[in-house]
């Protein structure tokens, strides 16, 4: 008989700014991205091949989709008006996303994001809707970081 595997997954964990978010809006209400490539390779002559590290591979985004006006929404704008007020004092980011994982059978492991030296890139977009749009509630911010590792513990 075949063996399937199985995972479980629910209450994720974001910590930022050492604070745990907990006011989170709707859908992917936070997402963790490495938008560069590791490695670059490059194939010449008779198949020839350089390999070569690439340091942006270690960025990452993180979006997250935050209720409009809550503590957490209130945190972070405080941290755009700081690095708006004086960029070279800003304080970086730090923080840990973590997956909690588990595998039918009574075991959990961590799937671990840690996340270094991270700046909200992107001001948050605002609209009024007539219509009952629920993103109008919604606050999304933008940030990268300048080193992210991912760790299953």
């Amino acid at each position: 008989m075949e063996k399937s595997t199985f995972t479980i997954t629910s209450d994720d964990t974001l910590t930022l700014f050492d604070r745990v978010l907990t006011d989170f809006a709707d859908d992917d209400v936070s997402s963790v991205s490495f938008p560069n490539d590791a490695v670059m390779v490059k194939t010449g002559k008779n198949k020839n091949t350089i390999f070569a590290k690439d340091e942006k591979g270690n960025n990452a985004n993180l979006i997250l989709r935050l209720i409009r006006g809550s503590s957490d929404d209130e945190l972070l704008q405080s941290k755009i008006d700081q690095m708006e007020a004086d960029f070279v004092s800003t304080v970086l980011a730090e923080g840990e996303f973590v997956k909690r994982l588990g595998d039918g059978q009574g075991n959990v492991k961590r799937d671990v994001y840690t996340l270094l030296g991270g700046v909200i890139v992107r001001r948050v977009d605002g609209k009024e809707n007539t219509s009952g749009d629920t993103a109008q509630g919604v606050a999304i911010y933008n940030m990268t970081f300048a080193n992210a590792r991912r760790s299953i513990q």
